[in-house]
C-alpha cells in the first residue's frame, strides 16, 4: 500500500529571472523547482499551456484571477487519469493532450485571462522531485470595423477639416492610421497616431480622394468603409490648346482653309462655365471654340473667360491668331541641258502664299555651279559637266515658310541612259528610201543624237533619236555611218556605227544527206548587219521558187529560213537547193546539195528452232538470228506461217520433192518492230494441221530475203516412257489372266463342259468347225498373226496394245446356227497404265 502526501503550495512571487518554458532542472537538495512563462491567446481562438517537458506522476492546474490572491483547481492527476473541475467551464473549452500534462483551451473568453499555475510531482517513492509552472495568460480582443467620421466632407480650398476613428472595442494599445486614395488608385498614408481624431489644416485640391481609417492592435486591423473628400476650388487661369499648333512671334497661326480647334480649360471644382470672345465681341459658349475653314478675315484676338458658379469667382486669358497660307504643293525641281549640252541647269521655284516662301539648292551645289537666280522663291544654279560628281547624281532644293515647322524639299534626279546608243537601218515598204535610225532613250535630261556620213551625208542634232533618210541605192557600201550622242553628264561624245553591207547567207551543212522517205530541214541564216534586207527565198533542186505545199514547209524570219522537205525520195529530191536574199546595196545566193540514199539491205536471218509448245500443236515457238548482230538499220522482223496441203490422190514417200508433197498456200503474216526480239510464239493453230514457217528481216523501205521455211518439230514429253510401260504391263497382265482361264476351263471340263467344247471343241466326235491353230500355238501366240492350217476354225485373238492406253481383240467369224453346236468367243482385255 503506498501512501501518497501532497503538498500545496502558494506563493505568488514574481521571479525577475525568465527560463525558457517547460525546461526541466535537477533538484537539488530537495528544493522545488520554479519556472514562469508569460503567453498570449486571442478570443474564441485556442491555446496551449505546457506542464514540463516529461509527464509527472502527479500534476495540479491551478487558476488565479487577476487582482485576486486566490487559487482553485482546474484538474489535476492523481495517478488515475486527469479530474476536470467545474472551474475549467468558465475558462472555454478545457481539455488534457494525451500522453502529457499540457492543457488545451479552446475559444478562449475573457474571463480565461489570468495566472495558471501547474504543481508537477515525480518519483514520490524516492526523494521527491516538485516543479512549479507560473502561465501567465493573456486574452487580447481584436479590434473592431472602426467608423471613420468628417467634419466636412465638401470643404472649400485653405479650410480646416478635422477626422475621427471610432471603435467598439479592441484590446490596447491601438494604432491609428488615415488613407488617401486618388483618381487614379494610388493609395498613401496621410496621417498616423495613437489617437482617433486627426486635424486637416489648409486643405488644396490635392486632398481630393477617398479616405478610409486603419485601426491596429497586436491581434488584428481593420479598415473603415471610404468616404469622399470633394475640395472646392478655382477657377484657375485657362489653359487654351490650338490644333493645328503653331507658334508665331504674335501668337498662334493657322493654315487658310485649315481646321482651327481652340480648347479652353481651367482647373476647377466643380466644373468652369466657359464663354469665348472675338475682339471683346462673345461668339461661343463651351470649352471647346473650332473655325472651320478659317480664312484671313479670322487673324486677330481670343479670349477664354472660365466661372466657377459655385464660388462665384472667374480668370480669364487671350491670346492672338494669325492665319497664314504656304504656296501650293512644294517646291518644283526641273532641270535642262544648256550651252549644247554641255552644262545642265539646274530650276526651283515656289511661288504663291502668305508670307513669300524662299527656295534654295543645296550649299555643295551653291559652291560647284554658277548661280544664275536667287529671288528668294526662285533660285536657278548653272553646272557644267566637269563639276558633276557621278551618274544618278541627285540634287535637292528646300523650300521653307513661316507656317511650316519642317522645311519642304524637292528633289531631281539626273542619269544617263541605261545602255549605249542604238544604231538601225531599214526600209520602207515601197523600196524607195533607206532610213538610218539613232536613238539613245532613258537620261535625264535628254541627249543630242547627229549623224554623220560619207558624201555629206548628216543630219543637225535632235533629243533622244534622230533618223537619217537616204535614197534607196545611194547607199555607199563598205563605208560607215555615224552617229554622235551627248549627254551633259559626259564630258566625251558617244557615237555608234552603221556600216551598210550586202548579205551574207550562212548554212551549217552545205552537203545534207538522208535515207529515203525521211523528212529533211535545210537551213539558211543571214548574218548579222546594220542593213536589213528582203525575206530569204528558197529554190528547189529544179531551181523552182518553193512555196507552202504538202511536198515542201517553209518556215522564216527576218534572220534565218529553214526549208523542209517532206518524204525525201532519192529520183525526185536529190539535187542542188539555193536560197537567196539581197538590200539596198547588194544580194547574195547559197547552195545546199541534198544527197538522198536508199535504205541497206536488211541482213538476212537464220531460223533456229520451230517446235510446238505443247502435245495440243496450237502454239509453236519459233527461234532465230541474223548475219552480224553488230549491223543496224533494220525496223523489225516478219514471221511467215502457212498450211501444208498434201495433193490429193497420192500417198507421199519419204522421196517425195516439196513441190510433190505441197500444194498451193497463202502465208500469214506476224510483223515484229522490236529489232531486239530474236523469239516469237505464233498460236491459234489448227491441230490436226501441217504448218511450214519462216522469218523475214525488212527495214524502212526495204524487205530482205525470207530464211528456209521448216516444219515445227514435235515437242519432247517426258510421258511417253510412262505411257509405253503401262501397255506392255497391260499385255502381260491380260495373258495371264487368259492362260488362268484356259487351265481353269481345262480342268474343269467335266463341270462346264459346254464351255469346254464350246472353246476346244467335242472330243472323239468330228466337229463341223475348222480350227486354224492347235492349242498349243494358241497359248504361245500372243504376238502377230501364227502359221497354221488352211482349214477353217474357230478364231482366239490375244490381246495386242493398239495405243499406250487401250487394246483391241481382232473379231472372229460367224457362229454356227445350230444350238448345240460350238460358238465363237471374243475376250477383250483393257489394260490401263498411267
Amino acid at each position: 500500500m503506498r501512501h501518497h502526501c501532497l503538498f500545496f503550495l502558494h506563493t505568488h512571487t514574481h521571479l525577475d529571472v525568465r527560463v525558457s518554458p517547460l525546461t526541466p532542472a535537477q533538484n537539488i537538495n530537495g528544493e522545488v523547482v520554479y519556472r514562469d512563462n508569460t503567453m498570449y491567446g486571442v478570443v474564441n481562438k485556442a491555446v496551449i499551456l505546457e506542464c514540463g517537458t516529461t509527464i509527472p506522476d502527479m500534476y495540479i492546474w491551478s487558476f488565479t484571477r487577476p487582482g485576486t490572491e486566490a487559487i482553485k483547481a482546474v484538474v489535476y492527476d492523481l495517478g488515475q487519469g486527469p479530474k476536470i473541475q467545474k472551474l475549467a467551464q468558465t475558462l472555454g473549452e478545457l481539455t488534457v493532450i494525451s500522453k502529457s500534462a499540457d492543457i488545451s483551451i479552446d475559444k478562449l473568453p475573457v474571463a480565461a485571462h489570468g495566472l495558471y499555475t501547474c504543481q508537477a510531482f515525480y518519483d514520490l517513492e524516492d526523494t521527491p522531485k516538485v516543479y512549479y509552472y507560473y502561465v501567465h495568460l493573456n486574452v487580447r480582443i481584436p479590434v473592431t470595423k472602426p467608423r471613420l467620421l468628417v467634419s466636412d466632407v465638401s470643404p472649400v480650398e485653405g479650410t480646416t477639416i478635422w477626422m475621427q476613428c471610432n471603435l467598439d472595442n479592441g484590446t490596447g494599445p491601438i494604432q491609428y492610421m488615415w488613407q488617401q486614395e486618388s483618381h487614379h488608385g494610388n493609395i498613401s498614408a496621410s496621417a498616423q497616431s495613437n489617437t482617433s481624431v486627426v486635424n486637416m489644416t489648409d486643405v488644396n485640391r490635392n486632398h481630393t480622394g477617398w479616405y478610409r481609417c486603419l485601426a491596429s492592435n497586436a491581434v488584428n486591423s481593420e479598415a473603415s468603409d471610404r468616404i469622399w473628400l470633394d475640395i472646392i476650388f478655382g477657377p484657375d487661369i485657362p489653359q487654351i490648346e490650338v490644333t493645328p499648333y503653331t507658334l508665331t512671334e504674335r501668337g498662334y497661326s493657322a493654315l487658310e482653309r485649315e481646321t482651327v480647334s481652340l480648347q479652353c480649360q481651367a482647373h476647377s471644382n466643380p466644373p468652369s462655365q466657359y464663354v469665348w470672345f472675338y475682339n471683346n465681341s462673345q461668339v461661343y459658349s463651351g470649352p471647346q471654340f473650332t473655325i472651320t475653314k478659317v480664312l484671313r478675315m479670322h487673324t486677330g484676338d481670343y479670349a477664354c473667360l472660365a466661372q466657377n458658379t459655385y464660388l462665384n469667382t472667374r480668370s480669364k486669358k487671350t491670346i492672338s491668331l494669325t492665319v497664314y497660307y504656304p504656296p501650293d504643293g512644294s517646291p518644283s525641281c526641273s532641270m535642262e541641258p544648256a550651252l549644247n549640252h554641255t552644262s545642265l541647269r539646274l530650276l526651283c521655284s515656289w511661288t504663291g502664299g502668305f508670307p513669300t516662301a524662299s527656295v534654295h539648292w543645296a550649299e555643295h551645289l551653291r559652291r560647284a555651279g554658277q548661280v544664275e537666280d536667287d529671288r528668294g522663291h526662285t533660285s536657278g544654279i548653272l553646272l557644267p559637266s566637269e563639276g558633276l560628281v557621278s551618274n544618278r547624281s541627285l540634287f535637292k532644293c528646300m523650300g521653307s515658310h513661316p507656317v511650316l515647322k519642317q522645311p519642304v524639299e524637292c528633289s531631281t534626279r539626273a542619269y544617263l541612259p541605261a545602255s549605249e546608243p542604238a544604231c538601225l537601218a531599214y526600209v520602207t515598204t515601197n523600196r524607195q528610201y533607206l532610213m538610218l535610225s539613232c536613238s539613245w532613250d532613258g537620261g535625264t535630261p535628254n541627249a543630242l543624237v547627229w549623224w554623220e556620213g560619207p558624201g555629206g551625208h548628216g543630219k543637225p542634232g535632235e533629243e533622244n533619236s534622230n533618223v537619217l533618210i537616204l535614197r534607196y541605192g545611194t547607199a555607199r557600201s563598205g563605208k560607215p555611218y555615224t552617229c554622235h550622242a551627248k549627254h551633259p553628264l559626259l564630258v566625251q561624245t558617244k557615237i555608234c556605227r552603221l556600216t551598210l553591207e550586202a548579205p551574207m547567207l550562212l548554212t551549217q551543212r552545205s552537203v545534207v544527206s538522208v535515207y529515203e522517205g525521211a523528212d529533211v530541214q535545210l537551213s539558211c541564216n543571214l548574218r548579222a548587219n546594220y542593213l536589213p534586207t528582203s525575206e530569204i527565198t528558197w529554190f528547189n533542186n529544179h531551181g523552182l521558187d518553193v512555196q507552202d505545199t504538202s511536198k515542201y514547209t517553209l518556215l522564216r524570219t527576218s534572220a534565218w529560213a529553214n526549208l523542209t522537205v517532206r518524204d525525201t525520195d532519192q529520183i525526185q529530191d536529190s539535187g542542188e537547193y539555193r536560197c537567196s536574199s539581197s538590200n539596198a546595196v547588194g544580194g547574195a545566193d547559197l547552195n545546199i546539195t541534198l544527197v538522198v540514199k536508199k535504205h541497206p539491205m536488211p541482213p538476212n536471218a537464220t531460223l533456229l528452232r520451230v517446235t510446238y509448245i505443247s502435245r495440243h500443236r496450237n502454239e509453236v515457238e519459233l527461234q532465230w538470228k541474223i548475219e552480224g548482230e553488230a549491223q543496224q538499220g533494220w525496223t523489225g522482223f516478219i514471221v511467215q506461217h502457212k498450211w501444208v496441203n498434201e495433193l490429193p490422190g497420192r500417198r507421199l514417200s519419204g522421196n517425195d520433192s516439196k513441190e510433190d508433197r505441197v500444194g498451193p498456200s497463202v502465208w500469214h503474216h506476224s510483223i515484229i518492230q522490236d529489232p531486239d526480239v530474236r523469239i516469237q510464239t505464233v498460236g491459234r493453230l489448227t491441230p490436226t494441221a501441217r504448218y511450214q514457217f519462216r522469218v523475214t528481216p525488212f527495214n524502212h523501205r526495204t524487205i530482205g530475203h525470207p530464211s528456209a521455211a521448216i516444219m515445227p518439230a514435235e515437242p519432247r514429253s517426258t510421258n511417253y516412257p510412262a505411257v509405253i510401260g503401262a501397255a506392255i504391263g497391260g499385255m502381260l497382265f491380260a495373258a495371264i489372266v487368259t492362260v488362268l482361264l484356259l487351265v481353269y476351263i481345262i480342268r474343269n471340263r467335266n463341270n462346264n463342259p459346254r464351255l469346254h467344247d464350246m472353246l476346244f471343241g467335242l472330243q472323239h466326235s468330228q466337229s463341223r468347225e475348222n480350227i486354224n491353230f492347235p492349242e498349243d500355238e494358241i497359248v504361245n501366240g500372243t504376238e502377230g498373226e501364227m502359221g497354221g492350217s488352211s482349214s477353217p476354225g474357230p478364231t482366239l485373238a490375244l490381246p495386242r496394245a493398239s495405243s499406250p492406253l487401250t487394246t483391241s481383240p481382232t473379231a472372229g467369224q460367224a457362229p454356227p446356227t445350230g444350238d448345240d453346236e460350238p460358238v465363237n468367243v471374243t475376250i477383250t482385255v483393257k489394260a490401263t497404265g498411267s
